[in-house]
């Protein structure tokens, strides 16, 4: 009997489980909700998820110290946001799985960052904008909860993301309840009125 592979723990497990919960989300979104609004006040959902594939496509580049071929503002999905999510997440897996994807330094929008850190900020971006769209289309039994109180933990215990907030990145902190399901803390968390 074979048994499965082991799965990657830390950050990169943390991904991995990130990029299947946001394919899940993604795979519920019906063609007439792409343009539903979401907790990032200005995009709906096609927006939200053509942001994220475009940051994917860029995440995997500046790993492997190549251009991303598009600009960030570019069409991403095309005629296919499913199919355009699941390229892109094949992608970014195989970029965080090369055995230098943690210690390398990394050139990215924000400058040089280890990789580390750019694991976390990548973490962030596809459980929130994937809860951004659950959110949007009223489905939250499908963000990972787990892993997104796991993240909000993670996030406070080193210290906050306060520089990303006075840049303007992230607006300050929203006021939800303690018991509030963790994919709404988080996007409380990062700023947003859910």
């Amino acid at each position: 009997m074979e048994t499965a592979p082991a799965r990657p723990v830390g950050v990169i497990g943390q991904i991995d489980r990130a990029l299947e919960a946001t394919a899940t989300i993604v795979e519920a979104v019906a063609v007439a909700q792409l343009t539903a609004a979401t907790p990032c006040r200005e995009w709906d959902v096609r927006a939200v998820l053509n942001h994220t594939v475009s940051g994917m496509h860029r995440v995997a580049a500046a790993l492997s110290d190549m251009g991303s071929g598009a600009e960030r503002e570019d069409d991403w999905l095309g005629s296919d946001p499913q199919g355009a999510y699941a390229a892109a997440a094949e992608i970014v897996r195989a970029a965080w799985h090369r055995p230098d994807a943690l210690s390398a330094s990394v050139d990215t929008v924000y400058g040089i960052l280890p990789g580390t850190a750019l694991a976390t900020i990548h973490l962030t971006e596809l459980l929130a904008h994937g809860s951004d769209i659950a959110v949007a289309i009223d489905r939250a039994d499908l963000p990972d909860d787990e892993l997104c109180a796991e993240l909000l933990a993670q996030l406070e215990s080193q210290g906050g993301i306060d520089d990303f907030r006075k840049r303007g990145i992230f607006a300050p902190r929203v006021d939800i309840a303690a018991d509030a399901p963790a994919h709404r803390r988080l996007l409380a968390y990062l700023g947003r009125d859910c």
